[in-house]
């Protein structure tokens, strides 16, 4: 007993050393780029790496100097509302093609899943001209309707997949008791999926906030979002680490921040359907 219990330990301090070796190589690249915004270029710039340092908050200053809070601020704006039309616009969808489904649901779902096998890089240039035309260039609005777009497949996947979790009785007793349509979806099963719009909120607010090729394409100074400033530090003269590293964990901490919180939503919407 005392050689089969020292195994199992063994096992088990094995796994768990294995499993904080894995996290520390995926959160690696975060730490560095944390440490690297603490740092004067010329430390970031060392070969072999310098580790011991005195931290400096000026690279900080040198990003908000650069003009970051208007390319924040038009990325918060895309990104909340691209994201609340995606889930006004998905969560009746998802609704109708889950429990309340009718012929031909799923080529429905087929199609929705077709729009996103187009390159992107192939769409680009009717866009371009589109947006031109309407007078959308270097536009807000242009963003918000290509992202709720782009999102808007993937989430109407995934919200029905949550939604046939609710159980039938729940719907057949809210029915009895004489709840219409909005009254049903939004007060007997909008609490019951919720967790799974929660992750699928913040999976479009990751897409949203991360997304460059638009961006870039077509947007300027006036609407330009994040990943389009910190472009900008990429220059002839070469790279400057720090001072991309601080910009990097600037833009990175709302979302990780809208993570933190939704952490326990996440992990619950995830893990929906996943046993039966």
């Amino acid at each position: 007993m005392s050689t089969l219990s020292t195994k199992r330990r063994f096992g088990a301090g094995s796994l768990t050393l294995a499993t904080w070796v894995l996290a520390i190589l995926f959160a690696f690249p975060l730490i560095w780029m944390v440490i690297t915004a603490f740092k004067q270029e010329a430390d970031a710039a060392t070969d072999p790496p310098r580790v011991l340092f005195t931290p400096t908050l000026d690279q900080f200053a040198g990003v908000l100097d650069r003009g970051f809070l208007p390319y924040l601020a038009n990325s918060a704006f895309v990104t909340v509302i691209s994201t609340l039309l995606v889930l006004l616009l998905g969560v009746p969808a998802a609704y109708a093609l889950s429990l309340a489904p009718v012929k031909k649901t799923s080529n429905a779902l087929g199609f929705f899943l077709s729009t996103k096998m187009l390159p992107i890089v192939a769409a680009i240039i009717p866009l371009y001209v589109i947006s031109q035309n309407v007078e959308l260039l270097d536009n807000w609005w242009a963003l918000v309707i290509l992202y709720t777009s782009m999102n808007l497949p993937l989430a109407i996947w995934m919200m029905r997949s949550f939604f046939l979790e609710v159980p039938h009785e729940m719907i057949e007793a809210g029915r009895i008791d004489g709840a219409k349509l909005p009254t049903l979806l939004y007060r007997v099963i909008m609490p019951v999926v919720a967790p799974g719009i929660a992750a699928t909120a913040l999976i479009c607010v990751i897409f949203s906030w991360t997304e460059f090729f638009y961006a870039v394409n077509l947007t300027a100074a006036r609407a330009g979002t994040v990943p389009v400033f910190l472009v900008g530090f990429i220059t002839n003269e070469g790279l400057y680490w720090a001072q991309l590293s601080a910009a990097a964990l600037l833009a990175s901490l709302p979302v990780m921040i809208v993570g933190w919180i939704a952490q326990n939503h996440l992990v619950r919407g995830l893990s929906m359907g996943a046993v039966k």
